[in-house]
């Protein structure tokens, strides 16, 4: 078959077990004989290489050139466009194409689209970035926060309560500034009618009879009772509060001393001040999760065509990919599953995972952290994956860390977490505070309890460790995750927050619970303004 595309090319190289670099592939692609090169550099390639490097290809070409009596130059002359699309689909053009938010500001040279489509996500984000051009030189990411190799717990009483005293600790510090902090103890010490602050974990939540809400905040020392009257401005944060959060209130000590009436309720949240880091240079991230490789609804031709635009000119400056879980599809995640799976064997399901990724340009860093359908433990944090699925997934040599973890690229910090805990959010506040049409709201709330997953059972599972990993306690300047399958995004006191949707069509099970998933999408953003672009590829 000919190879006259990089796309085609990509795809023959992944189906020999190979990726490679971008460079590599144009040079492939302008050869003579674009068939005849790959094989040369394929058989050139170390025995124990994975990925076909520039240097591989040029060696290879120079030998050719040198047995054929030809010149190096003449050889790889006018290659191909980088964006080719493949013949044998027609329709690609139309699928590859990009949304800009909003669509009126200046759009990045890098990933402008003559065909904007209309989003199925929702955007609150203002950009507006500079023109710019890219070669790939990604640097090696730092990771914070990951789980893997420091798990201890065991699961003993003892273990929860570190875990929870550590989240105390750690959240309690960030209200501290703000209001003059006493201990339960020392309120029941104090007399009616003094002026009162207290930073607890909120133990429970009840109306009274006369529609006024009773608040229970524990902290190391005890519990204590406060009192939010419904004629207050604060009586709607109430409708926001999980058990188990961390929170601060201020107000007056009753006649009696035995409850607080408050005045002020505050959250950990993220500053109004806060200003994010960005990249020195242009640069960009892929934002994806949720491929669920081995079901039947895995859109392996709108993965195809995402992996086929990485290699264009249009995405050189995308040089990272960070994948935010649920790589496969799992064995036994919901009832009846098996009924849906294309691939039964979970060890399987990662083979051809690795298949996909290997389509991914070589010279790309990609780091990847599981969710809730990956062959890892369900409770929260959640470690890498093992050494055997790592081995599974070495092709790409990518770096996989636990969830959630932080991720800095370029200096911007990401915070990497799959997003279980959305469901827990959307399902205890309000519809109009957080909903599934609306996934980036519901992470606004996260970011404003500085936790990821603040309460503690339904369908929250929580691993006791000695620390809570779970706490966000720097300030990311992007907060990523994916699980619920649907596109949203925006920016919540500057930080960029974003809900990356699918690879997976609509399931049977989720038809049955009115999950309606946006999938093929990949939002790109550009690490030196924290702009955004969403392209569709379905």
């Amino acid at each position: 078959m000919p190879l006259e595309t990089p796309a085609r090319i990509v795809r023959e190289l992944a189906r020999r077990g190979y990726n490679a670099e971008r460079e590599a592939v144009t040079l492939l692609a302008g050869a003579a004989d674009p068939a005849t090169a790959l094989d040369a550099a394929v058989e050139s390639a170390p025995d124990d290489a994975l990925r076909l490097t520039t240097d591989h290809v040029r060696s290879a070409l120079s030998s050719a050139d040198a047995a054929s009596g030809t010149g190096g130059d003449d050889a790889a002359a006018a290659p191909p466009s980088a964006d080719a699309i493949d013949p044998e689909r027609p329709d690609a053009a139309a699928d590859n194409t990009a949304v800009s938010t909003p669509p009126e500001k200046p759009k990045n040279s890098a990933t402008e689209s003559s065909s904007p489509v209309e989003t199925k996500g929702s955007s609150e984000l203002d950009t507006g970035s500079e023109s710019g051009t890219a070669t790939r030189q990604p640097q090696q990411p730092d990771v914070a926060g990951d789980i893997t190799g420091r798990s201890t717990g065991t699961g003993e009483y003892g273990d929860f309560v570190s875990v929870f005293r550590d989240r105390y600790e750690k959240l309690s510090e960030q209200l501290r500034g703000r209001v003059n902090h006493r201990p339960a103890s020392a309120i029941d010490d104090m007399p009616g009618g003094s002026d009162v602050a207290m930073i607890g974990l909120v133990n429970d939540v009840r109306s009274s009879a006369n529609g006024h809400w009773i608040v229970e905040l524990e902290d190391t020392t005890g519990t204590f009772p406060c009192l939010i009257t419904k004629d207050r401005d604060i009586a709607d944060l109430v409708d926001e509060l999980l058990l188990d959060e961390c929170v601060a209130v201020e107000g007056t000590l009753s006649d009696d001393a035995g409850i607080v009436f408050v005045d002020a309720l505050h959250f950990p949240d993220v500053p109004r001040t806060h200003r994010p880091n960005t990249a020195d240079r242009h640069v960009q991230a892929a934002l994806v999760s949720d491929v669920h490789v081995g079901s039947q609804e895995f859109m392996a031709d709108a993965w195809e065509r995402f992996a086929d635009w990485l290699h264009t000119d249009e995405a050189a400056a995308v040089e990272y990919l960070l994948l935010a879980g649920d790589m496969v599809e799992g064995v036994g995640v919901y009832p009846d599953q098996d009924e849906e799976l294309d691939i039964v064997d979970i060890y399987d399901q990662y083979e051809r995972f690795s298949e996909h990724l290997k389509a991914v340009p070589g010279d790309m860093e990609i780091v990847m952290i599981p969710g809730n359908h990956d062959a890892v433990r369900l409770a929260e944090p959640q470690p890498a994956f093992d050494e055997e699925l790592r081995d599974i997934m070495s092709a790409h040599d990518a770096r996989i860390v636990g969830n959630p973890s932080t991720v800095t690229v370029e200096g911007v910090s990401v915070l990497m977490y799959h997003g279980v805990s959305l469901d827990e959010v959307i399902a205890e506040l309000p519809e109009g505070k957080a909903s599934y049409d609306d996934p980036h709201r519901a992470m606004y709330h996260l970011l404003k309890k500085r936790h990821v997953a603040p309460k503690y059972g339904g369908h929250m599972r929580l691993a006791p460790e000695e620390r809570d990993y779970l706490v966000i306690e720097d300030v990311p300047d992007i907060f990523h995750t994916g699980h619920v399958h649907k596109l949203g995004y925006g920016k919540y006191h500057n930080v960029l927050a974003v809900n990356s949707g699918c690879w997976q069509a609509q399931t049977a099970f989720q038809k049955s619970v009115n999950i309606d998933p946006d999938a093929g999408f990949a939002p790109i953003v550009d690490l030196d303004t924290l702009n955004l672009t969403v392209r569709k590829f379905a």
